[in-house]
């Protein structure tokens, strides 16, 4: 199943056992369910947030085995339930995704980097929470190098997808970053790759880049398919960060993609992968 949205990384793919395609798919597809509702269409926002509060009360249902009333969701949320009494997966990190998809309803703007971070905590950290629980190795460490990776891939989507971003009156850069590096919305509006921008962004693919290579190794430390899995997935954001500066940082001419020429690149770079970090 394609993440065809803005995530450059295919999950539930043929690297992934068998076992948890099925339930790995469920989880996406609430996910994507959920940040369309947010993110998509034409709705106002006090419609969204109600459709959002139903997700909430559908998930506490299922979880409990009880029958979801709603025609629409039902069937997701059925598949959801299975997947969450089966693997006894904890409830909050799906939480956490509704509260940050209602953030992005009226939340436009990022007062410094802590407050992005907090942010992503909820919007992108709990899907390697969940994953790890699903292939019974949600300990400490493993815990804390997913989220770095988890966090970092939705810095890297942040930072291509600035002028789409911009589309949708939406800034993730922290304002605090834009205003020392002397960058402005009107810069941002206009599309501008002048000095400032370049060096605002160099700092912000940097700082991804420590955050990527810090979880890094946690790929070494999954077995089988499921580390392979992640080290293509490591090694695509990095090369999405690679993208970025071959550009110049001009993402706004140039949204930066992976190739189909680069997948040969990942997966030499995937044999390699104990001298990444």
């Amino acid at each position: 199943m394609p993440v065809d949205h803005y995530e450059n990384f295919p999950v539930a793919s043929l690297l992934l056992p068998a076992r948890l395609r099925e339930p790995v798919e469920a989880i996406y597809a609430f996910a994507r369910s959920a940040d369309d509702v947010a993110d998509e269409g034409d709705a106002p926002a006090v419609a969204r947030l109600a459709r959002l509060h139903d997700y909430r009360l559908a998930l506490e249902a299922c979880a409990r085995g009880v029958a979801v009333r709603d025609e629409i969701l039902a069937p997701m949320f059925a598949r959801l339930g299975d997947t969450i009494r089966a693997h006894r997966l904890p409830l909050q990190p799906f939480r956490n995704l509704l509260d940050a998809f209602s953030q992005d309803v009226g939340k436009t703007r990022y007062r410094d980097f802590a407050e992005l971070q907090d942010y992503c905590r909820r919007s992108a950290d709990p899907v390697g929470r969940l994953l790890l629980c699903l292939y019974d190795a949600a300990t400490p460490d493993n815990l804390r190098r997913s989220d770095a990776i988890c966090t970092s891939l939705q810095l890297i989507n942040f930072w291509q997808d600035v002028a789409v971003d911009w589309q949708k009156e939406r800034i993730y850069l922290p304002l605090d970053d834009m205003a020392r590096f002397g960058v402005t919305e009107d810069d941002i509006a206009a599309g501008r790759s002048n000095d400032a921008w370049r060096a605002l962004m160099d700092f912000e693919v940097q700082r991804a880049r420590r955050m990527m290579l810090d979880g890094a190794p946690l790929a070494r430390a999954l077995p089988g398919r499921i580390g392979w899995e992640l080290r293509l997935i490591v090694l695509g954001g990095l090369r999405i960060l690679e993208c970025i500066e071959a550009t110049a940082y001009d993402v706004f001419r140039h949204r930066p993609v992976l190739a189909k020429g680069d997948w040969l690149r990942l997966a030499w770079r995937a044999l390699n992968y104990r001298n990444i970090a």
